[in-house]
């Protein structure tokens, strides 16, 4: 068949000839009806026949092409006939009529854009949508008609060839909209709805095209580039339908859509029509409130979509119930087209959407009627469909609608207002609608509602699921729509920045956190035991996605240092991974479009600034909590934090500003009389103003912000300062004559708005008399009654209220008794959350606040700080009194989001808070029942492992807790094996004060555990061993390696910490988390060395403890570990000038001086030996870590430890020295130590002896490798280079062979004191000057040890062979190096010559002064004259400290004077030039300060007596001593002697002939030729001295008596005799010898004088002597003064002579001696000649 020409004579051909074919044409009614379509066909006949036939084209029936524009306008023509059919009252021709428009409209051939005939100022497309709408007619309406109108307005709406604009398209949706609520036919109100929903979506994506594309062409211009407009993307997906680019003029572009209109509607209408029959069988829609778990209604906001469970009363039963639908009641009102006349839209379709928008908004405002509300009902109906319909605009909103100020305002001038109240209602659909469209609006609108946003949480939903009263029904959706919100990141942390850190608002964040908490743990929620479990699930899950969000929103700072976790979470099968982040919430979810683009009132989000923010608001919240009890403080409080100034004004500021402050408590403050309170109140007032306002409006303005208190003085006070403040903003007003006038007349309103809506008042005040009341009140005149009688009329109508604030209901309480009367309750709780919400939102309506969009990551950490109590609670009550494995999965979940979350902003508190609840649930710990384990304690344990592997990096001190538990996980794994069933605790309760540590806590051997319960437990603990779990505890050890430099240091820290605990039982000690120890030392030391030392720190110090621990197999296990470590770590070798390896075997050393088991000391020492032996090539730092445990194995008693570290330290020196000396030259000293301790071990002197003669090779190696010392610095870089050989090879060596003589007995310090002065000798030409001065201060601690209270003993033996032999080996090193040492060790080495002078010891001191002789003998020579000075001054200093002047002054039983001798005698100062001498002194010193006190009761009279002789006896034979050194230095040795015994063999062969003093000269005369004649003298002084004292204690016989039977000297007399002629002899050749040295000369008449004197003084002595002995010990000096004095020219002969003759006269009397008379006789006979008494020849 072919086409016809157009598509207009098919269709409109055929309807005419339905029409006119249909029987009821034929009535007279339609008889106009019948001639217009007659017509119509004539006209289409005629201008069929008139046309010219154009190309053939196939055409089809069901798809005609439409005309091009000329025919189009002809087929505007023909409607008349089709809306006379309209009008028809039969239904066949109205379903025909409709039937041809919407095709004709779909196609394109009607458009309907020229002006109507019949209304110029429209369009013929409005009368044609005006005329499809009145064929709806009601409820009495055709069914099919119904169907076919909404097929028709839905064509119309959504065609692309014409337009349907304004009040047209409001008289659409109109329709459909109350064909939905008048139908019966449920496929009719499936398809209205859905139609409505297309409809819409239409409209406002048409409004979304039209403004892309107007951007679109706006930046075309700027850029001034052609784009194609095929790519451009249709702003709204969803929709099926193709709307293609809308052009400036309104039309449509529609070369793809021409043909698709008509299939689409056909099968949107087909689908529904099949998905409400199918839904009318499934007449199950439980209307009990049983499945309020359901989602919301789902409307499809596509047209080619099929609609989802749709919630609708089964309209198609409704009964009539004689009433008729009442369409202005719950339609579109007409009205709303001219309603804003004065709003500018950018272009029609934004009109379009407008309009629609608000006259939905209005129709869900629209009151339901009082009393139960009938479910079918068209009120409820209406209001469910407008708030789905406005659900589904929200839901699919576009950029346009979101951000344009004209929707913004709309939102919250109607929508929100609406929701206020449909928020409490009681009708579940309408509640959960409101709930849908409010998470919405937070969705996509937040950023522009801030304000409005706040009242809905403060005063619906928070409020709803606070208060005691309210439903289950209404608390479950709540927590269901918060349920969506909490599940975006970007709308949690929105609305803690924007809410909870703004100083005026409520805190959202914190309070729905207390709230979900509250309800988690089951808090009052007054429901049936399965709707309370339903509901603390929903908490938690709220919970749980809170915590979630706050993970995800901070996941970009978390670090996973396991990368895999083989154990998942109990609610996730899946394991972290990646980021390691827990299920993960995106943020681009349903909520995560609100951020919007393009809102100008974003701000940045600086955490800091919130921070601080919040911290301010808390402080305020304090201080408004503490004004709302205590005005006075709570101000002071607000002063003190600098919140508020000391100023009345800045209180009344506050007053105004502050609505969180208590009204009753500002209207009692301000009404007080007091004068700052008055000036509060006055500035109050003063800040509003009253202008223009009337009186009544005014004082309402004044009394909102307050309560009026209820004294009447503080009310006269309040209404005098506003009436006087009223006038003076209006006193050009003229009503009132004064201030006073306006105050009587305030009053009289107070009193009559009480009297009026006051319960308590009874009989009311009538009009008549409010105005009699008032009459003379204007300066004694009326107020007009027409004025009194309208204030009275408005205070009736309406009562004084203050402004609306948050309401605040019950939510604390006795429980309401019945679900009657808690319906009641909370029926009234919900009118005043209603009315209170509606008055905010109204208040807020206008305002705009800056909203911020959050950003930045660090907002977690205060959010999470606020309600970390609260999530912590609700997890730890669900863990604790529920079973339930959901409930168990939900707040493992909880607090492993919360310790993510807290380890990633370093919240140690509330980290360990979490933690440690986490471990309390695994029943592992020590105060637990783990018999009582259930399978939320395993997975509980499960996530504990879970977090240690995710969070490592961030758990600080929590490994504690967390390895404890581990470390009780081994055990109860060997319990659930059945290895320990033993120690499986039966206590049920933890006694007080009974501390245990956790294995103790196992320890209990059980003795009546049934073997079923034993079964029961050994099932429920085996999960514990089941393989995920031992992989996942592994994996914590292993994956150790990936812990960060901190993190590793805190878990080595716990691990040991827990290791001690495992130790410390005594009962049963384990060594699980030692091996985990040893473990991860191999992991981990791989680390850079900064870290493995921190590392090794802490695990040095614990294998330290664990080594020295009494169980010898723990012990033993520490330290095979620590060698296995050991050798692992040597392997790995340490560059020059590192440390590690020193750090690395200090536990060796550690373990080897506290430990006492021999075992563990031999396992130490072949430890090390092993090292050496296999390792020395790599030890480098470590060698001082073996020498000192091979020195404190050198002490040992035990023979094998010695012998085996000896043998090492053998094999050490003699060959690995050889080959790796340059790498132990550091450790060189600590050799040479650990050789002196093994020579110092008294049990094995071979040893000893050994040890002295490797010491002997160490000097070796010092002498041939000097340059090695140089060039290594080590760890002291002050040292030159060129001491470092002396510093770190020569006096190491000299020292610990000093510390060998101090230490050791008499044979090795013997050997050690040779070996030591052979290294010098050998040695000592490389030494510098002051090298030799440390080597002589490390020789004169050989001495110190002489300065020690020791016993005498030992002290004598000491100083008899030690101190002698070192002092004799002190010189002769001395007198080798002389030239080196004398500047600068002369000094010290007489210091220590003069101390030893004055020792009690007898040897020592005659050593000490034969020292000096020998010194000064071999030396003297190379003496310079300030040295003869000191050698001088030292002999001086001991001549008069040994002078034993005690001998003259001691008296038998004086004990103070004994003690004072003996203390002069042993305590000699001494100032040494070793370190310690001034302790040493000081020590010996102590003693002697307080001898007296304890010398009565510690030492007998007889032992006193003795010490003392015998210290006066020593410093006698130093005396003789002294003076004999004086003979041998100035002459030396033997020549004294040699002239005695001269003289005495010429007197007795009586020689007359002698050599004179000339002949002497050239004879040997020691260093006299040295000493000038000062030194001489000085020297004779002492000498002289010396022999006056002896002859003073010779001539006391009375005191020698007493000496001598005190048993002094035994049992001769005691006397000086020696002392008394030595020292004069000494005198008398000195003085001879410079009487005749020719150098001297200057100094002859000074010796003459000298010499005169003494042998005047001599002889005169001599003669007084009385005892032969006395005279005969003088005969040898009596032969030295005459044959010195004969030997004299005669010109000194004869000065002399004349002298003695006298005196030698005298001696002639006495008996003496052939050889004195012999050298007499010459004298006499000498004197002849000489004075010329005889001639010489007659001799």
């Amino acid at each position: 068949m072919k086409q016809p020409h157009s598509a207009k004579e098919m269709f409109i051909t055929r309807a005419l000839e339905k029409i006119l074919s249909d029987k009821e044409i034929k009535r007279s009614y339609h008889s106009q009806l019948k001639k217009a379509c007659e017509v119509a066909l004539k006209d289409i006949k005629s201008e069929v026949s008139f046309r010219e036939e154009g190309a053939k084209e196939d055409r089809s029936d069901t798809l005609p092409l439409p005309k091009d524009g000329s025919t189009v306008i002809d087929a505007d023509k023909y409607f008349l006939p089709f809306e006379l059919a309209c009008q028809s009252k039969c239904s066949r021709i109205v379903v025909i009529a409709l039937d041809c428009l919407q095709k004709l409209i779909a196609y394109g051939h009607l458009v309907g854009g020229t002006p109507d005939n019949l209304n110029p100022g429209k369009l013929l497309i409005d009368r044609i949508v005006e005329t499809v709408c009145i064929c709806f007619q009601g409820t009495q309406t055709d069914e099919g008609v119904q169907l076919q109108i909404i097929k028709a307005l839905l064509t119309a709406v959504t065609s692309s060839s014409c337009e349907v604009h304004e009040g047209s398209v409001l008289q659409a949706v109109r329709t459909c909209y109350n064909i939905y609520l008048a139908s019966r036919n449920l496929i009719n109100q499936t398809t209205a709805k859905a139609t409505l929903t297309q409809m819409l979506n239409v409209i406002f994506a048409r409004m979304e095209s039209q403004a892309e594309l107007e951007e679109k062409k706006k930046i075309e211009d700027e850029q001034k580039v052609t784009q194609s407009d095929s790519n451009a993307e249709d702003s709204d997906p969803p929709s099926e339908l193709v709307v293609q680019d809308v052009q400036q003029n309104g039309e449509v572009d529609n070369e793809h859509a021409e043909h698709s209109t008509e299939e689409i509607v056909s099968s949107i209408v087909g689908e529904l029509i099949s998905a409400a029959v199918e839904s009318e069988t499934e007449n199950a829609v439980v209307q009990n409130g049983e499945h309020l778990s359901d989602e919301l209604p789902s409307t499809s906001p596509a047209l080619g979509r099929p609609v989802g469970k749709v919630r609708s009363p089964m309209s198609d039963q409704a009964s009539h119930h004689g009433s008729e639908y009442t369409e202005d009641t719950v339609s579109i009102e007409s009205g709303d087209l001219h309603e804003q006349t004065h709003t500018k839209f950018s272009h029609v379709l934004q009109k379009d959407a407008f309009l629609v928008f608000r006259s939905l908004c209005k129709l869900s405002m629209k009151p339901l009627p009082d009393g139960p509300v009938d479910p079918k009902s068209h009120e409820l109906r209406s209001k469910i469909l407008s708030l789905q319909l406005l659900l589904s605009i929200l839901q699919n909103a576009g950029p346009v609608f979101r951000t344009n100020d004209m929707f913004i305002n709309a939102i919250k001038q109607y929508l929100c207002v609406a929701l206020s109240k449909n928020g409490v209602s009681s009708v579940p659909d309408v509640f959960e609608l409101s709930l849908a469209i409010f998470v919405t609006l937070l969705s996509n609108f937040k950023t522009h509602l801030k304000m409005q946003i706040e009242v809905f949480f403060k005063e619906i939903f928070l409020n709803i699921l606070e208060t005691t009263s309210s439903s289950f029904e209404h608390k479950w959706m709540v927590i269901q729509a918060l349920t969506r919100i909490c599940a975006d990141a970007q709308s949690v942390v929105d609305i803690y920045i924007n809410y909870d850190c703004d100083l005026a608002l409520v805190n959202i964040f914190e309070r729905l956190v207390n709230d979900l908490s509250k309800i988690a743990q089951g808090v009052e929620l007054g429901a049936s035991l399965n709707q309370e479990k339903s509901m603390r699930i929903k908490g938690l899950e709220c919970l749980v996605s809170i915590l979630k969000c706050m993970v995800e929103w901070s996941r970009d700072i978390y670090v996973n240092p396991t990368p895999q976790t083989n154990l998942a979470s109990p609610a996730e099968n899946h394991s972290d991974s990646g980021k390691g982040s827990l299920s993960t919430h995106s943020s681009s979810s349903l909520l995560s479009a609100g951020s919007s683009q393009n809102v100008p009132n974003l701000r940045l989000d600086n955490p800091e600034q919130f921070e601080s923010i919040k911290q301010q608001k808390g402080i305020l919240e304090q201080g408004i909590d503490l004004f709302n009890r205590k005005p006075k403080k709570g101000l002071e409080f607000l002063r003190q934090q600098g919140l508020l100034q000391d100023t009345p004004k800045d209180v009344a500021a506050l007053f105004h500003n502050e609505e969180r402050l208590d009204n009753t408590v500002i209207g009692d403050f301000m009404g007080e009389n007091e004068n700052f309170n008055k000036e509060v109140m006055y500035e109050y007032v003063d800040l509003m103003n009253f202008a223009g306002r009337d009186f009544v409006s005014a004082l309402r303005g004044f009394l909102e912000g307050f309560r009026l208190p209820g004294e009447a003085q503080k009310i006269d006070r309040l209404m005098e300062k506003f009436a006087a403040r009223f006038c003076e903003c209006n006193s050009s007003m003229g009503i009132f004559a004064s201030a006073d006038t306006a105050y009587v007349l305030a009053y009289s309103i107070i009193m009559l708005a009480t009297d009026l809506h006051s319960v308590s008042v009874k009989q009311k005040m009538t009009k008549e008399q409010y105005i009699r009341m008032n009459r003379g009140i204007n300066d004694s005149k009326d107020l007009p009654e027409e004025y009194l009688s309208q204030i009275y009329d408005e205070i009736a109508e309406t009562e004084i209220s203050m402004k609306p604030t948050s309401s605040k209901p019950s939510r604390k309480g006795a429980p309401v008794g019945t679900e009657k009367q808690r319906k009641v309750i909370y029926n009234m709780e919900m009118e005043q959350m209603a009315h209170t919400a509606k008055a905010l939102m109204e208040s807020v309506s206008h305002l705009e606040a800056p909203f911020t969009a959050a950003t930045q990551l660090d907002h977690v950490r205060p959010m999470f700080k606020v309600a970390w109590t609260s999530f912590l609670a609700a997890f730890s009550i669900g863990l604790q009194v529920c079973d339930d494995p959901k409930i168990a999965s939900l707040c493992l979940d909880g607090l492993r989001c919360a310790i993510r979350i807290s380890c990633i902003f370093r919240m140690e508190l509330e980290r360990d808070a979490y933690v440690q609840a986490l471990s309390r649930f695994t029943l592992l710990t020590a105060n637990s029942q783990i018999t009582e384990m259930k399978a939320k304690n395993i997975d509980t344990i499960k996530t504990l492992i879970a977090v240690a592997q995710t969070d490592g990096n961030y758990l600080g001190k929590s490994w504690l807790e967390i390895l404890k538990c581990i470390s009780q996980l081994e055990l109860a794994q060997l319990i659930g094996t059945g290895v320990r069933t033993r120690y499986i605790s039966t206590s049920t309760t933890a006694k007080p004060g009974n501390h245990k540590t956790p294995d103790e806590s196992f320890a209990h051997p059980v003795s009546k555990m049934d073997q079923k319960r034993m079964a029961s437990l050994q099932e429920s603990m085996g999960e514990t061993s089941s393989q995920s779990v031992v992989v996942a505890v592994d994996r914590i050890f292993t994956g150790s390696t990936r812990l960060d430099g901190e993190a590793i240091v805190d878990f080595v820290t716990a691990l040991c910490h827990v290791s001690e605990e495992e130790l410390s039982s005594h009962a049963h000690p384990r060594m699980f988390s030692l091996q985990k120890i040893v473990e991860i030392s191999y992991y981990n030391m791989g680390r850079i060395r900064l870290q493995w030392s921190r590392i090794w720190e802490i695990l040095g110090d614990h294998f330290n403890k664990v080594g020295c621990n009494p169980n010898e197999d723990i012990a033993f296990f520490a330290v095979d570990s620590l060698r296995q470590l050991s050798m692992k770590f040597i392997e790995k070798g340490e560059f020059a000038n590192f440390r590690f390896q020193k750090d690395f075997l200090r536990p060796f050393e550690h373990i080897m001086k506290k430990n006492r088991s021999p075992t563990i000391r031999d396992m130490v020492v072949r430890c090390v030996a092993q090292m050496v032996n296999s390792q020395a090539h790599n030890i480098k730092s470590g060698w001082k870590n073996i020498f000192s445990v091979f020195h404190l194995a050198a002490s040992d008693y035990d023979e094998s430890i010695v012998e085996l570290a000896f043998q090492t330290m053998g094999k050490i020196i003699s060959s690995v020295f050889e080959k790796y000396f340059t790498a132990m030259i550091d450790s060189f000293q600590d050799a040479v130590k650990c050789l002196s301790e093994f020579a110092c071990n008294a049990a094995f002197p071979d040893t000893s002896m050994e040890a002295i003669r490797l010491i002997r090779n160490c000097a070796k190696y010092v002498s041939d490798r000097p340059q090695l010392f140089q060039e290594h610095a080590g760890e002291d870089l002050t040292i030159p280079a060129e001491d470092r050989v002396w510093v770190k090879g020569w006096f190491p060596v000299l020292f610990e062979l000093s510390c060998v003589i101090n230490r050791c007995k008499l044979d090795v310090r013997t050997r050690g004191l040779t070996v030591m002065f052979e290294i010098m000798k050998t040695y000592g030409d490389t030494f510098k000057h002051h090298w030799w001065r440390d080597i002589f201060r490390v020789l004169f601690r050989i001495f110190d040890n002489m300065k020690l209270p020791e016993q005498q003993n030992e002290k004598a033996e000491w100083m008899t062979t030690t101190c002698n032999h070192a002092l004799y080996a002190i010189v002769d090193v001395f007198t080798q190096y002389f030239d080196s040492l004398y500047e600068v060790l002369l000094d010290d080495l007489y210091v220590q010559l003069y101390w030893c002078v004055q020792q009690d010891n007898e040897q020592l001191a005659r050593s000490g002064t034969n020292c000096l002789e020998n010194l000064v003998i071999s030396c003297g020579n190379k003496f310079n004259e300030e040295t003869w000075d000191k050698t001088c001054a030292l002999v001086l200093d001991v001549f008069h400290k040994t002078l034993p002047t005690g001998l003259l002054t001691w008296r038998r039983g004086d004990l103070d004077v004994s003690a004072s001798l003996l203390h002069s005698s042993a305590a000699v100062h001494h100032e040494d030039v070793i370190d310690d001498a001034d302790v040493v002194t000081s020590r010996q010193r102590a003693p002697s300060q307080d001898h007296r006190e304890r010398r009565s009761h510690s030492l007998s009279k007889p032992a006193e007596d003795h010490r003392l002789f015998s210290s006066m006896l020593i410093k006698c034979v130093v005396q003789l001593e002294l003076i004999q050194t004086i003979d041998n230095i100035v002459f030396f040795p033997a020549t004294s002697r040699k002239e005695d015994a001269d003289n005495l063999a010429a007197a007795q062969a009586g020689l007359a002939d002698s050599p004179r003093e000339g002949s002497w000269q050239q004879e040997e005369q020691g260093m006299y030729l040295y000493l000038n004649s000062g030194q001489l003298f000085s020297l004779l002084d002492c000498l002289l001295e010396s022999h006056k004292f002896a002859k003073a204690f010779n001539a006391n016989h009375e005191q020698r008596n007493m000496l001598w039977k005190a048993g002094f000297k035994g049992k001769v007399k005691p006397n000086l005799l020696k002392q008394e002629t030595a020292s004069l002899a000494c005198v008398l050749r000195i003085l001879y010898q410079m009487y005749t040295d020719e150098n001297r000369r200057s100094s002859w008449p000074d010796v003459q004088k000298r010499l005169l004197a003494v042998c005047r003084e001599a002889l005169d002595y001599f003669l007084t002597l009385g005892s032969e002995s006395h005279r005969e010990a003088w005969s040898a000096l009596l032969l030295l003064f005459l044959t010195r004095t004969l030997k004299m020219p005669d010109e000194r002969f004869r000065v002399h002579a004349s002298v003695y003759y006298p005196l030698l006269c005298d001696m002639l009397g006495i008996e003496l001696k052939q050889e004195l008379r012999s050298v007499l006789r010459r004298f006499f006979v000498r004197i002849g000649p000489v004075f010329a008494i005889v001639k010489p020849n007659s001799l």
